[in-house]
Protein backbone atom coordinates (compact mmCIF):
# COMPACT_ATOMS: atom_id res chain seq x y z
CA UNK A 1 0.00 0.00 0.00
CA UNK A 2 1.21 3.51 -0.80
CA UNK A 3 2.03 5.83 2.08
CA UNK A 4 -0.01 8.98 2.63
CA UNK A 5 2.30 11.27 0.64
CA UNK A 6 2.24 8.84 -2.32
CA UNK A 7 -1.57 8.53 -2.12
CA UNK A 8 -1.97 12.32 -2.21
CA UNK A 9 0.37 12.55 -5.19
CA UNK A 10 -1.62 9.89 -7.07
CA UNK A 11 -4.87 11.70 -6.27
CA UNK A 12 -3.43 15.00 -7.47
CA UNK A 13 -2.29 13.56 -10.80
CA UNK A 14 -5.60 11.80 -11.38
CA UNK A 15 -4.10 8.30 -11.18
CA UNK A 16 -6.20 7.55 -8.08
CA UNK A 17 -9.96 8.21 -8.27
CA UNK A 18 -11.52 10.07 -5.38
CA UNK A 19 -13.48 7.07 -4.09
CA UNK A 20 -10.37 4.91 -3.98
CA UNK A 21 -8.38 7.70 -2.34
CA UNK A 22 -10.83 8.23 0.51
CA UNK A 23 -11.43 4.49 0.88
CA UNK A 24 -7.73 3.74 1.33
CA UNK A 25 -7.39 6.58 3.82
CA UNK A 26 -10.36 5.30 5.81
CA UNK A 27 -9.15 1.69 5.83
CA UNK A 28 -5.72 2.64 7.15
CA UNK A 29 -7.17 5.11 9.66
CA UNK A 30 -9.51 2.51 11.13
CA UNK A 31 -6.62 0.09 11.45
CA UNK A 32 -4.14 2.48 13.07
CA UNK A 33 -6.00 5.24 14.94
CA UNK A 34 -7.62 3.13 17.73
CA UNK A 35 -4.22 2.15 19.13
CA UNK A 36 -2.72 5.66 19.19
CA UNK A 37 -5.70 8.05 19.64
CA UNK A 38 -4.13 10.92 17.71
CA UNK A 39 -7.37 12.54 16.55
CA UNK A 40 -10.41 14.06 18.22
CA UNK A 41 -13.31 11.71 17.33
CA UNK A 42 -15.46 13.14 14.54
CA UNK A 43 -18.80 11.67 13.50
CA UNK A 44 -19.03 10.94 9.76
CA UNK A 45 -15.44 12.07 9.28
CA UNK A 46 -14.94 10.31 5.97
CA UNK A 47 -18.24 11.45 4.49
CA UNK A 48 -17.15 15.02 5.23
CA UNK A 49 -13.68 14.34 3.83
CA UNK A 50 -15.17 12.89 0.63
CA UNK A 51 -17.31 15.99 0.16
CA UNK A 52 -14.31 18.25 0.74
CA UNK A 53 -12.32 16.29 -1.84
CA UNK A 54 -15.17 16.55 -4.35
CA UNK A 55 -15.27 20.33 -3.89
CA UNK A 56 -11.50 20.45 -4.40
CA UNK A 57 -11.75 18.47 -7.64
CA UNK A 58 -14.56 20.70 -8.88
CA UNK A 59 -12.52 23.79 -8.10
CA UNK A 60 -9.40 22.46 -9.87
CA UNK A 61 -10.51 20.08 -12.65
CA UNK A 62 -7.33 20.62 -14.66
CA UNK A 63 -4.46 18.53 -13.31
CA UNK A 64 -1.91 21.05 -14.59
CA UNK A 65 -3.42 23.92 -12.61
CA UNK A 66 -3.76 22.21 -9.25
CA UNK A 67 -2.16 24.00 -6.27
CA UNK A 68 0.98 22.62 -4.59
CA UNK A 69 -0.68 20.82 -1.66
CA UNK A 70 -3.62 19.44 -3.65
CA UNK A 71 -5.14 16.49 -1.78
CA UNK A 72 -2.60 16.43 1.05
CA UNK A 73 -4.12 15.55 4.40
CA UNK A 74 -3.57 17.94 7.31
CA UNK A 75 -4.08 17.29 11.02
CA UNK A 76 -4.79 20.43 13.06
CA UNK A 77 -3.97 20.73 16.76
CA UNK A 78 -7.14 21.42 18.70
CA UNK A 79 -6.21 24.91 19.79
CA UNK A 80 -6.52 26.17 16.19
CA UNK A 81 -9.91 27.36 15.04
CA UNK A 82 -11.10 25.60 11.87
CA UNK A 83 -14.39 26.37 10.14
CA UNK A 84 -16.83 23.51 10.72
CA UNK A 85 -14.94 22.12 13.73
CA UNK A 86 -15.36 22.74 17.45
CA UNK A 87 -12.31 23.91 19.40
CA UNK A 88 -12.06 22.30 22.84
CA UNK A 89 -8.32 22.81 23.46
CA UNK A 90 -8.00 19.62 25.49
CA UNK A 91 -10.01 21.28 28.25
CA UNK A 92 -13.27 20.80 30.15
CA UNK A 93 -14.40 24.40 29.66
CA UNK A 94 -17.70 25.09 27.88
CA UNK A 95 -16.95 24.83 24.18
CA UNK A 96 -19.06 27.85 23.23
CA UNK A 97 -16.65 30.13 25.11
CA UNK A 98 -13.61 28.94 23.17
CA UNK A 99 -14.65 29.39 19.53
CA UNK A 100 -13.23 31.90 17.06
CA UNK A 101 -12.51 32.68 13.43
CA UNK A 102 -10.49 30.20 11.39
CA UNK A 103 -6.73 30.46 11.82
CA UNK A 104 -4.99 32.03 8.77
CA UNK A 105 -2.45 29.20 8.87
CA UNK A 106 -5.29 26.73 8.29
CA UNK A 107 -6.86 28.88 5.58
CA UNK A 108 -3.53 29.17 3.76
CA UNK A 109 -3.13 25.39 3.70
CA UNK A 110 -6.68 24.98 2.41
CA UNK A 111 -6.04 27.56 -0.31
CA UNK A 112 -2.99 25.55 -1.33
CA UNK A 113 -5.21 22.51 -1.85
CA UNK A 114 -4.83 20.68 1.46
CA UNK A 115 -7.70 18.68 2.97
CA UNK A 116 -8.38 18.81 6.70
CA UNK A 117 -8.14 15.27 8.06
CA UNK A 118 -9.38 16.41 11.45
CA UNK A 119 -8.49 17.94 14.79
CA UNK A 120 -5.58 16.35 16.66
CA UNK A 121 -5.32 15.84 20.40
CA UNK A 122 -3.59 18.52 22.46
CA UNK A 123 -2.68 18.74 26.11
CA UNK A 124 -4.96 21.07 28.06
CA UNK A 125 -4.52 24.54 26.55
CA UNK A 126 -1.12 23.46 25.16
CA UNK A 127 0.45 23.10 28.62
CA UNK A 128 1.38 19.88 30.48
CA UNK A 129 -1.83 17.96 31.26
CA UNK A 130 -1.86 15.19 28.63
CA UNK A 131 -4.66 13.74 26.54
CA UNK A 132 -5.09 10.06 25.61
CA UNK A 133 -2.59 9.93 22.70
CA UNK A 134 0.02 7.16 22.68
CA UNK A 135 3.47 7.04 21.16
CA UNK A 136 3.12 5.18 17.83
CA UNK A 137 6.43 3.39 18.40
CA UNK A 138 5.48 2.09 21.85
CA UNK A 139 2.03 2.68 23.31
CA UNK A 140 3.38 2.61 26.88
CA UNK A 141 5.44 5.75 26.23
CA UNK A 142 4.42 9.39 25.87
CA UNK A 143 4.30 10.92 22.39
CA UNK A 144 5.41 14.22 23.96
CA UNK A 145 3.37 17.37 24.05
CA UNK A 146 1.69 19.62 23.82
CA UNK A 147 1.22 18.83 20.11
CA UNK A 148 0.81 15.14 20.95
CA UNK A 149 -1.76 14.16 18.36
CA UNK A 150 -0.12 16.05 15.52
CA UNK A 151 3.27 14.38 15.94
CA UNK A 152 1.67 10.97 16.40
CA UNK A 153 -0.61 11.35 13.36
CA UNK A 154 2.29 12.12 11.03
CA UNK A 155 4.46 9.39 12.55
CA UNK A 156 1.68 6.81 12.10
CA UNK A 157 1.12 7.87 8.49
CA UNK A 158 -2.40 9.17 9.08
CA UNK A 159 -1.68 12.53 7.44
CA UNK A 160 1.03 14.24 5.38
CA UNK A 161 1.41 17.29 7.58
CA UNK A 162 0.05 18.44 10.93
CA UNK A 163 -0.06 21.80 12.63
CA UNK A 164 1.26 22.32 16.14
CA UNK A 165 2.46 25.06 18.44
CA UNK A 166 5.54 25.55 20.59
CA UNK A 167 5.79 27.71 23.70
CA UNK A 168 8.66 25.78 25.26
CA UNK A 169 9.21 22.57 23.28
CA UNK A 170 5.84 21.42 21.96
CA UNK A 171 6.86 20.89 18.32
CA UNK A 172 10.49 19.81 18.51
CA UNK A 173 10.12 17.44 21.50
CA UNK A 174 7.12 15.40 20.26
CA UNK A 175 8.72 15.28 16.81
CA UNK A 176 11.80 13.74 18.39
CA UNK A 177 9.77 11.31 20.51
CA UNK A 178 7.69 10.20 17.51
CA UNK A 179 10.47 10.10 14.91
CA UNK A 180 9.26 12.80 12.52
CA UNK A 181 10.42 16.18 11.30
CA UNK A 182 9.14 19.04 13.43
CA UNK A 183 9.72 22.61 12.22
CA UNK A 184 9.40 25.70 14.42
CA UNK A 185 9.75 28.96 12.48
CA UNK A 186 11.28 32.27 13.47
CA UNK A 187 8.81 33.93 15.83
CA UNK A 188 5.69 35.16 14.00
CA UNK A 189 6.76 34.15 10.49
CA UNK A 190 3.70 31.88 10.54
CA UNK A 191 0.58 33.66 11.79
CA UNK A 192 -0.52 33.00 15.38
CA UNK A 193 -4.00 34.40 14.77
CA UNK A 194 -6.94 32.08 15.25
CA UNK A 195 -5.04 30.00 17.82
CA UNK A 196 -5.85 29.96 21.54
CA UNK A 197 -2.67 31.40 23.08
CA UNK A 198 -0.70 30.13 26.05
CA UNK A 199 2.00 32.79 26.17
CA UNK A 200 1.83 35.19 23.21
CA UNK A 201 5.46 36.30 23.59
CA UNK A 202 6.68 32.71 23.16
CA UNK A 203 3.95 30.98 21.14
CA UNK A 204 5.06 29.74 17.71
CA UNK A 205 2.95 27.98 15.08
CA UNK A 206 4.93 25.10 13.60
CA UNK A 207 4.29 21.88 11.73
CA UNK A 208 5.19 18.21 11.41
CA UNK A 209 6.06 16.21 8.29
CA UNK A 210 7.56 12.76 7.60
CA UNK A 211 10.78 14.24 6.21
CA UNK A 212 12.54 17.49 5.36
CA UNK A 213 11.57 17.43 1.68
CA UNK A 214 7.88 17.49 2.63
CA UNK A 215 8.54 20.35 5.06
CA UNK A 216 10.22 22.31 2.25
CA UNK A 217 7.22 21.62 0.03
CA UNK A 218 4.75 22.85 2.67
CA UNK A 219 6.59 25.91 4.00
CA UNK A 220 5.92 28.36 1.12
CA UNK A 221 2.18 27.74 1.47
CA UNK A 222 1.92 28.42 5.20
CA UNK A 223 4.43 31.22 5.83
CA UNK A 224 3.37 34.85 5.66
CA UNK A 225 6.24 35.31 3.19
CA UNK A 226 8.73 32.80 1.80
CA UNK A 227 11.82 33.47 -0.31
CA UNK A 228 12.34 30.59 -2.76
CA UNK A 229 15.32 32.32 -4.35
CA UNK A 230 17.69 31.68 -1.41
CA UNK A 231 20.35 29.14 -2.43
CA UNK A 232 22.87 27.76 0.05
CA UNK A 233 25.77 26.18 -1.81
CA UNK A 234 28.26 25.91 1.04
CA UNK A 235 28.08 23.56 4.00
CA UNK A 236 27.07 25.42 7.17
CA UNK A 237 29.47 25.77 10.08
CA UNK A 238 27.89 23.97 13.02
CA UNK A 239 28.13 25.20 16.60
CA UNK A 240 27.99 22.89 19.61
CA UNK A 241 26.61 24.78 22.64
CA UNK A 242 28.89 23.56 25.44
CA UNK A 243 27.92 24.35 29.02
CA UNK A 244 25.05 23.77 31.44
CA UNK A 245 22.44 23.74 28.65
CA UNK A 246 24.02 20.83 26.80
CA UNK A 247 24.74 19.10 30.11
CA UNK A 248 20.97 19.01 30.76
CA UNK A 249 20.66 16.12 28.31
CA UNK A 250 20.96 12.55 29.58
CA UNK A 251 24.11 10.50 29.09
CA UNK A 252 22.32 8.45 26.42
CA UNK A 253 21.13 11.54 24.56
CA UNK A 254 24.64 12.97 24.64
CA UNK A 255 26.11 9.70 23.37
CA UNK A 256 23.67 9.77 20.43
CA UNK A 257 24.45 13.45 19.87
CA UNK A 258 28.21 12.83 19.83
CA UNK A 259 27.71 10.02 17.32
CA UNK A 260 25.78 12.39 15.05
CA UNK A 261 28.54 14.97 15.43
CA UNK A 262 31.03 12.36 14.25
CA UNK A 263 28.85 11.50 11.24
CA UNK A 264 28.73 15.18 10.31
CA UNK A 265 32.46 15.67 10.79
CA UNK A 266 33.17 12.62 8.63
CA UNK A 267 30.88 14.11 5.96
CA UNK A 268 32.98 17.27 5.80
CA UNK A 269 31.08 19.61 8.13
CA UNK A 270 33.07 21.94 10.36
CA UNK A 271 31.98 21.72 14.02
CA UNK A 272 32.93 24.34 16.61
CA UNK A 273 32.40 24.00 20.34
CA UNK A 274 31.41 27.24 22.02
CA UNK A 275 30.85 27.78 25.74
CA UNK A 276 27.44 29.46 26.08
CA UNK A 277 24.40 29.69 28.35
CA UNK A 278 26.34 29.77 31.60
CA UNK A 279 23.25 31.50 33.01
CA UNK A 280 20.93 28.76 31.78
CA UNK A 281 19.01 28.54 35.04
CA UNK A 282 18.22 32.25 34.82
CA UNK A 283 17.03 31.73 31.23
CA UNK A 284 14.71 28.97 32.46
CA UNK A 285 13.43 31.04 35.36
CA UNK A 286 12.46 34.05 33.27
CA UNK A 287 10.76 31.82 30.71
CA UNK A 288 8.49 30.53 33.46
CA UNK A 289 7.85 34.04 34.78
CA UNK A 290 6.77 35.39 31.39
CA UNK A 291 4.80 32.31 30.41
CA UNK A 292 2.88 32.05 33.68
CA UNK A 293 2.11 35.79 33.77
CA UNK A 294 0.83 35.76 30.20
CA UNK A 295 -1.16 32.56 30.72
CA UNK A 296 -2.84 34.11 33.76
CA UNK A 297 -3.76 37.14 31.64
CA UNK A 298 -5.08 35.05 28.71
CA UNK A 299 -7.23 32.93 31.04
CA UNK A 300 -8.31 35.67 33.45
CA UNK A 301 -12.01 35.74 32.53
CA UNK A 302 -12.33 32.01 31.90
CA UNK A 303 -10.58 31.15 35.17
CA UNK A 304 -12.81 33.50 37.18
CA UNK A 305 -15.87 31.69 35.82
CA UNK A 306 -14.61 28.11 35.56
CA UNK A 307 -11.69 27.62 37.96
CA UNK A 308 -13.03 24.22 38.99
CA UNK A 309 -12.80 22.98 35.39
CA UNK A 310 -9.05 23.51 35.07
CA UNK A 311 -6.48 20.79 35.83
CA UNK A 312 -4.21 21.11 38.88
CA UNK A 313 -1.19 21.76 36.62
CA UNK A 314 -2.84 24.59 34.73
CA UNK A 315 -4.34 26.02 37.92
CA UNK A 316 -0.86 26.15 39.44
CA UNK A 317 0.45 27.94 36.32
CA UNK A 318 -2.26 30.59 36.59
CA UNK A 319 -1.74 31.05 40.32
CA UNK A 320 1.98 31.61 39.75
CA UNK A 321 1.24 34.13 37.05
CA UNK A 322 -1.24 36.09 39.14
CA UNK A 323 1.41 37.20 41.65
CA UNK A 324 4.04 38.37 39.14
CA UNK A 325 4.47 42.14 39.20
CA UNK A 326 4.59 44.38 36.13
CA UNK A 327 8.13 45.50 36.99
CA UNK A 328 9.34 41.91 37.28
CA UNK A 329 7.75 41.08 33.94
CA UNK A 330 9.27 44.13 32.27
CA UNK A 331 12.74 43.27 33.57
CA UNK A 332 12.45 39.78 32.12
CA UNK A 333 11.27 41.08 28.75
CA UNK A 334 14.38 43.29 28.62
CA UNK A 335 16.53 40.29 29.55
CA UNK A 336 15.05 38.27 26.68
CA UNK A 337 16.00 40.99 24.18
CA UNK A 338 19.53 41.10 25.58
CA UNK A 339 19.76 37.30 25.40
CA UNK A 340 18.66 37.30 21.75
CA UNK A 341 21.26 39.93 20.87
CA UNK A 342 23.96 38.00 22.73
CA UNK A 343 23.19 34.74 20.93
CA UNK A 344 23.14 36.50 17.57
CA UNK A 345 26.49 38.09 18.30
CA UNK A 346 27.95 34.79 19.49
CA UNK A 347 27.02 33.16 16.19
CA UNK A 348 28.55 36.06 14.27
CA UNK A 349 31.76 36.14 16.33
CA UNK A 350 32.31 32.39 15.90
CA UNK A 351 31.15 32.24 12.25
CA UNK A 352 28.42 29.75 13.20
CA UNK A 353 25.54 29.16 10.79
CA UNK A 354 23.58 26.62 12.83
CA UNK A 355 23.60 25.32 16.37
CA UNK A 356 23.23 21.56 16.70
CA UNK A 357 21.99 19.95 19.92
CA UNK A 358 19.73 17.20 21.26
CA UNK A 359 16.01 17.93 20.77
CA UNK A 360 15.11 16.35 24.11
CA UNK A 361 16.87 15.12 27.24
CA UNK A 362 16.41 11.53 26.04
CA UNK A 363 13.96 9.22 24.27
CA UNK A 364 10.25 9.33 25.09
CA UNK A 365 9.82 8.41 28.78
CA UNK A 366 7.60 5.54 29.81
CA UNK A 367 4.14 6.44 31.06
CA UNK A 368 1.36 8.73 29.88
CA UNK A 369 1.05 11.06 32.88
CA UNK A 370 3.86 13.31 31.66
CA UNK A 371 4.83 14.58 28.20
CA UNK A 372 8.55 14.75 29.01
CA UNK A 373 11.00 17.57 29.68
CA UNK A 374 11.07 20.40 27.08
CA UNK A 375 14.23 22.05 28.41
CA UNK A 376 16.41 21.36 25.34
CA UNK A 377 14.08 23.54 23.25
CA UNK A 378 13.53 26.35 25.76
CA UNK A 379 16.33 28.84 24.96
CA UNK A 380 15.68 28.76 21.21
CA UNK A 381 11.95 29.30 21.73
CA UNK A 382 12.62 32.18 24.11
CA UNK A 383 14.63 34.09 21.52
CA UNK A 384 12.44 33.05 18.59
CA UNK A 385 15.15 31.40 16.48
CA UNK A 386 13.98 28.83 13.88
CA UNK A 387 14.55 25.18 14.78
CA UNK A 388 13.98 21.75 13.28
CA UNK A 389 14.12 18.17 14.53
CA UNK A 390 15.58 15.52 12.25
CA UNK A 391 14.95 11.87 13.21
CA UNK A 392 18.24 10.00 13.40
CA UNK A 393 18.06 6.58 15.06
CA UNK A 394 16.20 4.35 17.51
CA UNK A 395 17.23 2.97 20.88
CA UNK A 396 17.04 -0.70 21.90
CA UNK A 397 13.35 -0.29 22.76
CA UNK A 398 12.57 1.04 19.29
CA UNK A 399 12.07 4.62 20.45
CA UNK A 400 13.30 7.38 18.11
CA UNK A 401 16.10 9.82 18.75
CA UNK A 402 16.71 13.03 16.84
CA UNK A 403 19.00 15.96 16.16
CA UNK A 404 17.93 19.59 16.65
CA UNK A 405 19.22 22.27 14.28
CA UNK A 406 18.80 25.95 15.19
CA UNK A 407 19.28 28.80 12.75
CA UNK A 408 19.70 32.54 13.04
CA UNK A 409 16.73 34.86 13.31
CA UNK A 410 14.76 34.91 10.04
CA UNK A 411 17.00 32.30 8.40
CA UNK A 412 14.23 29.73 7.98
CA UNK A 413 14.81 29.19 4.25
CA UNK A 414 18.50 28.40 4.65
CA UNK A 415 17.81 26.26 7.73
CA UNK A 416 15.43 24.05 5.77
CA UNK A 417 17.83 23.78 2.85
CA UNK A 418 20.73 22.80 5.09
CA UNK A 419 18.48 20.45 7.07
CA UNK A 420 17.77 18.43 3.93
CA UNK A 421 21.48 17.87 3.39
CA UNK A 422 22.15 17.06 7.04
CA UNK A 423 19.20 14.64 7.09
CA UNK A 424 20.96 12.54 4.45
CA UNK A 425 24.00 12.27 6.72
CA UNK A 426 22.42 11.53 10.12
CA UNK A 427 19.08 9.86 9.43
CA UNK A 428 19.43 6.11 9.92
CA UNK A 429 15.70 5.30 10.26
Amino acid sequence: MMNQVELARAFRTGELPITNYISQIETFFEKREPSILAFIPEENCFERLHKDAEKLLARYPDVKNRPPLFGMLVGVKDIFHVDGFTTQAGSRLPADELQGDEAPSVTKLKNAGALIMGKTVTTEFAYFTPGPTRNPHNAEHTPGGSSSGSATAVSAGLCDVALGTQTIGSVIRPAAFCGVVGFKPTYERISREGVIPLSPSFDHVGFFTPDVSTAKHVAPSIYKEWNDSIVMDKKPTLGIPDGPYLASASDYALACFNKNCQFLSDAGYELRRVQILDDFQEVRNRHDVIMSAEAAHVHKVWFEKHADLYSPKFTELIRRGQVITDSQLQDDFIAVDVFRDQMTQTMTDNNIDLWICPPAVGPAPKGLDSTGDPVMCLPWTQIGFPAINIPTSKNEEGLPMGLQLVGKWNSDESLLTWAGNIERVVRKI
